[in-house]
């Protein structure tokens, strides 16, 4: 009878403390010819991911992500300037941060410097409940300022949302404007937020 080292029982079935390891997944190791567990998640291949997300995951047992990690190289793809810039010792240091205080008080953040596309954080703050719609589809904050840009109402429909933009373009387009191009920002701004609007569940 041969008898298990400590090691190899160890190998046979790492410990929780491993970070990221998820017991009982079901998978097999994606490594070729391995049969133990595949109870470690890595990044999927290079160039297959497709659509939105971040694609089909690779699982491995322990030895197998241990080898793919050893393998993984930040600077892969950099150029010579590009990893000199990211090696440097204060990277990522150079951008301006918040004083946060002015004459011995904070302040605080402005509601600008936050992304609140639902509206859930300045609906709040201003105990004020968000406008809806006579159909009851949800505006976001993202949604009301989209609306404000193209001068619609909240209860605006796809057939207005779709002949105002008409209008604006035609209005601000350099074409219809004999080359003028002074409109040019206002016109992006449009098509900004009627692309974002055709998106939206209200409006879907």
């Amino acid at each position: 009878m041969t008898r298990r080292s400590s090691s190899d029982t160890f190998r046979a079935k790492p410990g929780a403390r491993f970070h990221g390891r998820v017991e009982n997944s079901g998978r097999a190791c994606d490594h070729p010819g391995c049969e133990l567990a595949g109870e470690f998640r890595a990044p999927p291949p290079e160039g297959t991911r497709s659509g939105e997300g971040p694609g089909r995951f690779r699982w491995f047992c322990l030895d197998h992500v241990r080898a793919f990690n050893s393998r993984y190289n930040f600077f892969d793809g950099m150029s010579a300037d590009e990893i000199h810039q990211a090696q440097r010792p204060y990277s990522g240091w150079e951008r301006e941060t918040r004083a946060f205080a002015q004459n011995g008080t904070d302040p605080g953040p402005r509601w600008a410097d936050f992304s609140d596309p639902l509206d859930a954080i300045a609906a709040r703050y201003r105990r004020e409940v968000a406008p809806e719609r006579q159909d009851g589809k949800p505006l976001s904050g993202q949604d009301r300022e989209s609306l404000k840009v193209l001068g619609l109402a909240a209860d605006a429909d796809r057939n207005a949302l779709r002949r105002r933009y008409s209008e604006l373009v035609r209005r601000y387009h350099p074409d219809r404007n004999g080359g003028d191009r002074s409109q040019e920002a206002r016109l992006q701004k449009v098509i900004t937020a009627y692309q974002q609007l055709r998106q939206a569940p209200a409006f879907a």
